[in-house]
């Protein structure tokens, strides 16, 4: 009997260098009725202060993804048995206003979250999750617990005196209450600052900052097992900075930094989160102009899969 859920185009029926560049190969929804999760390209970088190019990390995303088959035989965990998930497409910007950008952003995000569907969002720089949370808070009607993946804490004030970039979104999203502060983790912020105290501010709301170098030469399931218990039943979203991974794996970014997480921890925070109730994801500031070899991007892909692999409803072998 044909599966009820949508299934990746496997590499006997289609070679993995053809066929439509959705993600994972997953049917294109042009309806959000009966959608769980929705992976969303959201092609935005004129929120970025160094390079340019995460506009391009949707579609490079995509193209990677066909690597990925449906089980994950490490967790065990079989989303597409699970729950019905589509390629929701693109979220259009105006790539001559951020304003506007942001705008048509939420815009489109209202519509997914007022259906249902919990998506699963490919930047795109970091500013996009600014208007993502904004339609998260309409929906929920309450803040949310955040596991914030990155080298850089995303909490400026301002930057070249804009209160909206790629380097703001978390500080704008605090004020507004959107975060649960208390309930907030950023794992793998480092690098070099404008002062001694550029982490403090979110120490002060009572965020849990993780700093890389407390990361190194070491598994991060106990790091974990922590952050599950702080944030209990709360609802939760996850975002993660493809820089928060050091630039030796992922080097295709916009801002690298040395120093940071590998893959594998990369991957135990993620699948860390099994068991919160998560309500959506992102995968960010993947440049595919500067990791020609395309790597970058499939760590993006993989990064995606293991959200969609931890949440709610998903079932494990």
């Amino acid at each position: 009997m044909a599966s009820p859920f949508n299934q990746p185009l496997g590499g006997n029926e289609m070679i993995r260098a053809g066929g439509i560049a959705t993600m994972m190969r997953l049917p294109t929804a042009t309806s959000y009725a009966g959608i769980d999760i929705g992976f969303i390209g959201v092609p935005f970088d004129i929120g970025t202060s160094n390079r340019t190019g995460a506009r391009f990390g949707p579609r490079s995303i995509r193209a990677e993804s066909s690597l990925l088959r449906p089980y994950n035989m490490s967790t065990g965990a079989a989303p597409f048995d699970s729950l019905q998930v589509a390629d929701l497409g693109d979220c259009a910007i105006n790539t001559y206003n951020l304003l506007d950008s942001i705008r048509l952003i939420e815009e489109f995000y209202d519509k997914v979250f007022a259906a249902g569907v919990k998506p699963i969002s490919l930047g795109g720089d970091h500013t996009i999750v600014l208007p993502i949370l904004r339609a998260l808070n309409r929906k929920l009607k309450q803040p949310v617990a955040i596991v914030h993946v990155d080298a850089h804490a995303d909490v400026n004030d301002t930057m070249y005196g804009e209160k909206i970039a790629h380097g703001t979104p978390f500080r704008r999203a605090i004020e507004e209450g959107l975060i649960d502060t208390h309930k907030m983790v950023q794992i793998g912020l480092r690098g070099t600052g404008y002062s001694a105290e550029d982490f403090d501010w979110c120490r002060q709301q009572g965020i849990r900052v993780v700093q890389a170098e407390a990361c190194w030469y070491q598994s991060l399931a106990p790091l974990m097992q922590e952050v599950r218990a702080r944030i209990g039943d709360t609802p939760t979203y996850i975002s993660f900075d493809i820089d928060g991974l050091d630039p030796s794996f992922a080097p295709g970014t916009g801002t690298p930094e040395v120093g940071g997480l590998t893959i594998t921890q990369g991957l135990e925070i993620i699948r860390g989160c099994r068991g919160l109730n998560l309500v959506g994801g992102d995968v960010v500031e993947v440049s595919p102009a500067y990791d020609t070899t395309g790597n970058t991007a499939l760590v993006g892909a993989n990064m995606a899969y293991e959200i969609l692999c931890v949440m709610p409803g998903v079932r494990y072998a």
